[in-house]
């Protein structure tokens, strides 16, 4: 009989903390030699500072998830993150991989979704993945899932979710943060979600204060200024006795939504749902891919993973995505497949713009 480690009124803590340690070939996939590292440096840890693990990855990205009891924000839980994915990146670096930071530090680590509930009866939890992307990817679909009776008609039904839910945004530019309520400050949050590469949805709550959703955010840089640069951000849900049910939190992916991707020097592109096996990217670097992991948390035990969008039912929307992402490619360097200028600050393209500085005079 397993060990219990979750005492009567403890939380469980999932902590889902990844980057990106090294890819094959190119920036396509996480090799699995670092899946196979990651996944031996967590279960060594099990029984003691976790309860359990699970490594995952989508496109180039590496993520660890981890429960344990220690709560959000534990430094020896990000410091144990920071080891293993330091290991990762020794082997990166030892296999000649694509993309390894040789100076890998906790700075590397492209930040951390992390929630703290008291379980239900059934906790089913959905773990999202997208790569490559930029913060702000999941601000459609959070919307969408939590704000939206067409897509959730729970909102609508549902006694428990017929108050709404609180969205806590955060500012990346001017380093703040507010929260919004809906239904009633709905259109004072789209005012905010839709220019995603400036506001992001760090969590929603449900009135009451229950966490249902957390997402993942840069870290700050040593000016201590966060930028939507080129990550590969997370999402942590909760679903169903209160909050949206499964089906519905899958919904919104069957839009083909643009976002802003991190290739090259940035651009716009459709995020398309795939199975875990489809999440490497070929054709073009892209279209940019989403994977969803489903959970049930029991005692802080992760049961699954189920893989959410292995299902014929995204068929339309993944065929819709790449003629999507074929009319955009062919706008080559031009928007709005490029980035407009001010999104393109952490990209390669202000080198180009340094080498032209001297070609401009002025107008006459």
């Amino acid at each position: 009989m397993r060990k219990l480690l979750l005492r009567e009124g403890m939380k469980t803590t999932i902590s889902v903390i990844g980057a990106g340690v090294g890819s094959f070939p190119g920036p396509s996939r996480a090799h699995p030699r670092l899946l196979e590292e990651a996944a031996k440096r967590l279960k060594e840890q099990e029984g003691g500072l976790l309860i359990d693990s699970f490594v995952a990855r989508c496109g180039a990205g590496l993520e660890l998830v981890m429960t344990h009891a220690r709560g959000v924000g534990d430094e020896e839980v990000r410091s144990l993150a920071g080891n293993v994915l330091h290991s990762c990146a020794e082997i990166a670096t030892g296999l000649k991989l694509h993309g390894v930071d040789r100076d890998f530090s906790l700075d590397a680590v492209q930040g951390a979704a992390e929630m703290e509930f008291e379980e239900r009866e059934s906790e089913p939890v959905l773990l999202f993945m997208v790569a490559p992307a930029r913060a702000g990817a999941w601000n459609f679909h959070l919307f969408r899932t939590f704000a939206d009776p067409f897509t959730t008609p729970g909102l609508v039904r549902e006694p428990a979710m017929r108050d709404g839910f609180v969205f806590e945004v955060h500012d990346l530019i001017a380093c703040r943060k507010a929260f919004f309520r809906t239904p009633n400050e709905s259109y004072d949050l789209l005012a905010c979600l839709g220019a995603s590469s400036r506001y992001v949805v760090r969590h929603v709550f449900s009135k009451e204060g229950a966490i249902a959703a957390s997402t993942s955010i840069p870290r700050p840089d040593r000016s201590g200024r966060m930028h939507a640069g080129a990550s590969a951000p997370v999402m942590i849900v909760r679903s169903e006795s209160g909050f949206p049910a499964v089906g519905e939190c899958l919904t919104p992916f069957t839009t083909p939504f643009l976002i802003a991707s991190g290739l090259r020097s940035g651009r716009h592109a459709p995020l398309m749902p795939v199975a875990v096996c489809d999440a490497g990217c070929t054709v073009g670097d892209g279209p940019p891919r989403a994977t969803c992991l489903g959970f049930q948390v029991s005692e802080g035990k992760l049961i699954g993973p189920a893989d959410m969008f292995d299902d014929p039912g995204f068929d339309l929307v993944r065929s819709r995505c790449i003629e999507l992402a074929d009319m955009l490619g062919a706008h080559g360097p031009f928007e709005p497949h490029r980035l407009s200028l001010p999104e393109t600050e952490y990209t390669t393209l202000p080198g180009v713009e340094t080498q032209l500085r001297d070609r401009w005079g002025p107008l006459e």
